[in-house]
């Protein structure tokens, strides 16, 4: 499991539950969630369990009012359940201070937001840097791992380009190389096709293929079935539980499969295309 490397332990966090590499990434025991009190009470979770080994790759599903948010919120140590347990990476997250929670965050999980959310009148290596800054990490490391992250994702050519000079789809991958440049145990992607194109999202839903082939563990929420089928396991919310929990092997191979078929139906139409203009 991949551990924050180069940044060292944030204050408050060493000595707490559990080391790297041993526990699931993420292991909740009988969650429960309540906002209000009595007669207006609402219950978001209702006793969720569930774990997440390091490496998996997961859609977590539901309709609106399922529970799928209010769970995003606590695995992404936003908020914390009312009762049960979260052990995240090992580290019993759910009774911190809210400064031990944004020490948790900033190392253990990077977030892929629905709208990107980058800094508009900051450029991508800036964009990309900005959760090391906040981890107190050197100029010049910085520098250099903000820059690996966005060649991975394949913007070395864009780093100097801010938001509005880049696409949608090249906004999200460069939100993709900030949430990796922190090496976290735990990619977290919030509806991360929502506001793209086909293009743009099949583009982005190879990417974490190729990120989760490299062994990254990453949980998706999504309303999507064609975007869910990318995971390996998906997981069904309704009314505040999970009522449904299936693993399916061949999902990778599928998609494989159907991106090679729309590969070779593109390369035909262009063919013909090409053919009947000649």
């Amino acid at each position: 499991m991949s551990g924050a490397g180069g940044i060292g332990d944030p204050a408050g966090l060493s000595g707490v539950n559990g080391a790297s590499g041993v526990e699931p990434v993420i292991e909740l025991t009988d969650v429960r969630k309540t906002y209000g009190m009595d007669g207006t009470a609402v219950h978001a979770l209702r006793g969720v369990s569930l774990t997440v080994p390091a490496g998996d790759y997961v859609a977590i599903m539901g309709a609106s009012g399922s529970g799928k948010s209010t769970l995003m919120n606590i695995v992404g140590c936003l908020d914390v359940p009312t009762s049960g347990r979260y052990l995240l990476d090992g580290i019993e997250v759910e009774h911190l201070a809210d400064r031990q929670l944004a020490l948790v965050r900033n190392r253990k999980i990077g977030f892929v937001f629905q709208s990107f959310n980058l800094l508009p009148r900051t450029t991508a290596l800036d964009n990309v840097e900005l959760p090391l800054v906040y981890a107190g990490v050197g100029t010049a490391e910085r520098r250099r791992r903000a820059r690996a992250a966005l060649e991975l994702v394949g913007l070395g050519d864009r780093m100097g380009h801010k938001p509005q000079e880049l696409s949608g789809g090249q906004q999200q991958r460069v939100a993709v190389a900030r949430a990796l440049v922190t090496a976290p145990s735990l990619i977290l992607a919030d509806e991360p096709t929502g506001n793209l194109d086909s293009t743009s999202s099949a583009d982005v839903m190879a990417l974490f293929d190729r990120l989760h082939a490299a062994g990254r563990t990453i949980v998706l929420i999504t309303h999507e079935h064609d975007i869910a089928e990318h995971a390996e396991r998906a997981i069904r919310l309704m009314d505040g539980r999970i009522v449904s929990d299936e693993r399916d092997g061949s999902r990778g191979r599928l998609s494989d499969h159907r991106t090679e078929h729309r590969n070779e139906h593109r390369t035909e139409h262009r063919s013909a295309s090409q053919g009947s203009a000649s």
